[in-house]
Order: C-alpha cells, then structure tokens, then sequence
C-alpha cells in the first residue's frame, strides 16, 4: 500500500468529441488550425425523400399511347361455360365447388371478366365437358383413353 499515491491522478483516456461535436462548424475550423487533414463528402440526395421522384422516364410514359391490359376470357367461352353448367342442371356454385374454385371465379368467367387461367380452364372442361380452348370452343371434350 506503500506504493499507491494518492495525490496523483492518471488520466488513462480521454474521450474524443462526439460525432456531432466532431461535425461541428467550431470543430472543423479548429481542426484546420491545428493542420489536420479534414474529409468531405457530399451525400447524394441525403435527407430527402427521393422516393416519389420524377424521372425522365415519366414524360416518355405519358407519350405513350398503347392500352396496356390483360387479355379477358372471350364473352363466346362465357356462354360456353353457362350453356354447359345449365345442361347439367348445376348452379355456379355447385360447378365452383367441383373444381374447388369459388363461386366469384365461375361468375367472372361467364360474364367475361376473368383473366385465363389454364390450370382453372381444364377444371371447367372436364367437368362440363366441353372445349373452352383452342379453335373448337363448345365442342364436345372426347375422353382420351388411359394409358398404364
């Protein structure tokens, strides 16, 4: 205990200013002063919300005069599908029901409002048995022998 002396201080490490404070106006010009090398930088667009910009794309867009939209089931597979549920005495929800669809998805099918859907296409065929693709749409569907 001899050693220690209480009347001596060790600093072990002094704190350097806080990043505001090394960004400080003061801080830079006393940095200069002093002759140490000073960095910077510009970020681009910082602090603002670039998200909703206009570019200059936007104008090229507003030329643009093509009507871009998705292809509809034509209304003529609409009346297929209607003439085909009807011949079988089903509403639209017993043939959604069969093809595990909801019955929105055969009402917008029928009125033509439906964007194709092959996988949806084929359910509706097999169960009313008609083509609804193809050239020959309201044809009969010939069952194609199973083959092991």
């Amino acid at each position: 205990m001899a050693e220690s002396d209480w009347d001596t201080v060790t600093v072990l490490r002094k704190k350097g200013p806080t990043a505001a404070q090394a960004k400080s106006k003061q801080a830079i010009t006393a940095a200069q002063r002093r002759g140490e090398d000073i960095e910077t930088t510009k970020k681009w667009s910082a602090g603002q919300n670039k998200q909703h910009l206009v570019t200059k794309n936007t104008a090229k867009l507003d030329r643009e005069t093509e009507e871009l939209h998705h292809e509809r089931v034509p209304l003529e597979v609409g009346k297929v599908i209607q003439q085909g549920r009807q011949e079988k005495g089903m509403t639209q929800k017993d043939l959604a029901t069969k093809i595990n669809e909801k019955p929105q998805v055969i009402a917008d099918y029928e009125s033509g409002k439906a964007i194709p859907n092959n996988q949806v296409m084929g359910k509706i065929e097999r169960v009313i048995g008609r083509k609804l693709r193809g050239k020959d749409i309201g044809q009969p569907l010939e069952a194609k022998p199973k083959t092991k």
